[in-house]
Formats: structure tokens, sequence, C-alpha cells
């Protein structure tokens, strides 16, 4: 069972290594984040472990995580003490510790500027220099499906995917579908046992989170018929949100294989079924007081909530390249599967690319929801490019409603196809999002918050895997065009 050490500043390495004799802990895990988004990892045994770490870190290259190279200096890893954690997925006892990632200079360490939690802690640091606020709290929320297997095979004479899982509607008349309760298509809502076949592991997973320091706000079976589940956290500050995002895809990730089964938070997984997003809820705060609630505005929001939308809105076709970064997530971005295509916001209206939930009604809660992103996203560029629109949106004074972005109270999926021409849409491909990227990232740029080598590597890469996955045949066009 993970425990969280929070550990206090009296020594970093004596505190650790006390722990470590309290725990039986034979080994110290560093888990370091790559440019996409994935975890990586070095372990040391704890003899090896000492304040010389703190002070110099642990060398790594930076290359092979997709970083642009730095010449003539050393990339290192700095552990966060106070991040301290017993893994519980590891056979050896285990503490895990994340942190930063730093340049060793001539005279001090300096924060290494391509590094996803760099990026974060500067897009906090230009909102408080700002005079906005000082506090950004967010909320994600996780959708991801829990499969049985998973195969898949991409070479020159062939492709193909499968997925399966038991509950599945496709296994009513096999021997894997055995007792007969599957969910049927677009079914499973908060569908009860026996369909709901994941509330077990899910409650295991949420009880790990909280484990971990995850304020947990509930679980339950989503739409997707084949399994789509979500865990939805409480309300965190940015940073710190960002970290236990990519500690819940990982729990999630090793608690279903523990089990035997694997989880996948990929946009679309299943085709004519509902996608998983990530629903980035947000709010601001000054001093202790929201700056987001103004009861006399629309839908309770003060007019900085508005030009923080507006910002979001006018930059969310550019924004997809740090939400949406994955050829997969616009097959997720289409209509009729309650995924936003057009850009606007609206009340209570989950068509919306931003939604304003009813029920926050207090001022301390009167927030907006993006409903575009998908957790294929690095969460630390993708919540820093977040706040970086809203902000260039509140110093613009970007109003929503004046640019024609609404607020549109209907449905925008029944819009007929002359009015849908009329409301600027989403990008519909992952190299229309990188287009936009190319054009409009200075909102990114101030205060070097988004370094320029950053962005362009970010590009380089997205496009030349966007370009190698387009030459792939794909099995649905032998369907189409074989017989031509």
């Amino acid at each position: 069972k993970p425990q969280k050490m929070g550990v206090i500043f009296m020594g970093k390495s004596e505190k650790i290594l006390q722990l470590c004799r309290e725990n039986d802990i034979r080994m110290i895990d560093f888990k370091m984040v790559d440019l996409d988004g994935r975890f990586r990892h070095i372990t040391i045994p704890v003899e090896r472990f000492g304040e010389r770490i703190f002070e110099y870190g642990i060398g790594f290259d930076g290359s092979n995580y997709g970083y642009a190279p730095i010449e003539k200096s050393d990339m290192v890893f700095i552990p966060d003490p106070d991040s301290a954690v017993m893994d519980p997925f590891v056979e050896i006892p285990t503490l895990s510790m994340t942190g930063d990632v730093c340049v060793i200079g001539e005279k001090e360490n300096r924060p290494f500027d391509q590094y996803p939690r760099n990026v974060a802690l500067r897009a906090v640091d230009y909102m408080k220099a700002t005079g906005t606020a000082d506090q950004m709290l967010i909320g994600p929320e996780f959708e991801f499906y829990l499969f049985d297997t998973v195969n898949y095979q991409v070479s020159p004479n062939g492709s193909f995917y499968e997925v399966d899982t038991r509950q599945a509607e496709w296994n009513t008349g096999t021997a894997e579908g055995g007792l007969g309760y599957q969910v049927k298509h677009k079914g499973g809502y908060h569908i009860a046992a026996p369909q709901d076949i994941s509330y077990n592991l899910r409650s295991k997973m949420c009880m790990l989170m909280e484990d971990w320091g995850i304020r947990v706000k509930y679980h339950h079976h989503e739409v997707g018929g084949p399994g789509q589940l979500e865990i939805e956290v409480e309300l965190g500050e940015m940073v710190d949100m960002a970290d236990k995002t990519m500690i819940t895809k990982y729990i999630v990730k090793n608690a279903a294989a523990k089990e035997g089964r694997t989880a996948t938070f990929m946009p679309k997984p299943v085709y004519q079924e509902a996608g998983s997003g990530m629903h980035v809820h947000m709010l601001l705060f000054k001093e202790g007081r929201p700056v987001f609630y103004d009861k006399d505005g629309y839908s309770s929001l003060s007019q900085t909530a508005h030009y923080f939308i507006g910002g979001l809105l006018k930059h969310a076709p550019s924004l997809c390249a740090w939400t949406n970064p994955s050829t997969n997530s616009y097959k997720r971005l289409v209509p009729g599967f309650e995924a936003p295509v057009t850009i606007g916001y609206a009340t209570s209206n989950r068509s919306a690319v931003i939604r304003i939930p009813a029920y926050a009604k207090a001022p301390e809660d009167k927030r907006f929801e993006l409903r575009s992103p998908d957790a294929t996203a690095n969460p630390y560029y993708a919540y820093a490019a977040i706040l970086m629109a809203g902000l260039d949106g509140i110093e613009n004074r970007i109003d929503p409603s004046a640019s024609g972005w609404g607020p549109y109270d209907y449905n925008l999926y029944e819009l007929s196809s002359e009015q849908q021409a009329k409301i600027q849409s989403l990008p519909k491909t992952l190299e229309e999002a990188l287009d936009a990227l190319e054009r409009d990232h200075d909102y990114l740029t101030k205060n070097g918050v988004f370094p320029e080598r950053l962005i362009q590597i970010w590009l380089e890469r997205k496009r030349k895997e966007s370009r190698t996955i387009s030459q792939i045949p794909h099995p649905a066009e032998f369907g189409a065009y074989y017989d031509l």
C-alpha cells in the first residue's frame, strides 16, 4: 500500500534515509517525464542515496527523451523529497520520487527550459506577475477504456488491431461472453453490476490514488459499452494536478495490468463508441477570493472569466496541438459522441467546447470546463497552454460573445449544415492543429514560458508522426478500394 511520506526539510537525504529504514525500503526510484508525456525512470539501491543527489542530481541523456540537445552542459534530474511515496506495484520495497530537471552551470543550476514541469511552473509565475490571480485550480476528468486483451501489428505486408472485453455487446454469441450480461452499444453510462464488471478494480484504483494523495471525487462506468470508465478528482493547484495526472495514469495502467487486464487513455480505441476525453475544469483565485464569480454576469461569471473564455476560444485551434496531440485525437472530435466539434461556450451544454456547469453555483465553485482535451496530452504542456491562452484573453479583453462564439444555449449537433458552416470548428486533423500552432503561438512564448525551440521541436516531431501514420495503408481502404 503506497504511503505519502510528507518529507520535512531537516536535511533532505537524512530524512529520506530515515523513512527508508522505517519502511524497510531497499530501492529508490526516480520518475521523469519525457517530451510526449510518458514516465521514464531510473532506480538506485538505497545505499547509493545521499545529499549529493539533491545538489548534483542524476545525469541522463535528454535527447533520448525527445528534448533538443543542450550544448556544453549536462542535464540532470533533481528529485523533490516532498514527493516521496512507496510504489505499490513493485516486488522490492521501493521509494518513488518525482522532481525537476536542471542544467548544471558553472556557478549554479538552472531549470531546463524545455522540461514539462518547468514550463508549467513558469506559466504560474507569469500568471502571478500579471496580477490577475495567484492560484489556478483545475480538475481533470479521467476517461479511459479497460479491455481484457489488446493486439496490434504494423508491418510492410499487413496491419491490424483488435481489442476485446467480455462485457462488449459483440461477445453475446461467443464463449467469452459467458453469462449474458453484456453492455449494449453506447449503453454503459452508470451501468450497474453484473454488467459493470470493473467496479471492484475501479475502487482499488481510487484507493491507490487516495493513498498517493490524489483526492477522488467519484468513479463510474461511462457511455462506451466495451468498458469505458471515468474517475474524476477534486480540484487542485495546476502544477500539482499535472503531477497527479501523470500518477493517475500510472496507477490506472499498472492496477489493470496487475489483474491481467489492460487500460488505455487513447481517445478513440473503439469505432462507433464514445471516445475518451480529459475535460478540464478551471477557476482562478486571488488572495483567497474567486476571480471568476459575479452574481450579475452571464451564468454568474465575471467579466474576467469571460475574457479568459475568450482567450481559450480565440486560441482553440492552436491549443489543440497541445491538448489533442495525437492523430487518434481527431477520431474522437466528431459529431454524435458527446465530444465538441465547434468553437463556442454555453451553460450546461455538452456540445460546446466550453461548458459552464449549472450546478457550480457558490462563488468559490464558479468555473467552466474545456471539453476538447484528451489524455494523450502531456499534462504539463497542456495545462500551461490553457492558462496562457486564458491570460491572453484577459490581457487583450477578448469578449467571447462580441467575438461571435456564443453563448450557444442549444444543441450544436442539431444545427443544419448551413448553420454549422457559420460557426468556427475545431481542427479536424492533427496537421490542422499543428498549422494553427505554427501561425499562433505568441501567447505561449510571453516571458519565455514556452521556449520557441520547444515549439519548433513539437511541430517537427508531431508532423513527422502524423505523416508516418497517414502513409500506412489502412484495413478499411482494402474494403473500399481493393476490388476497383
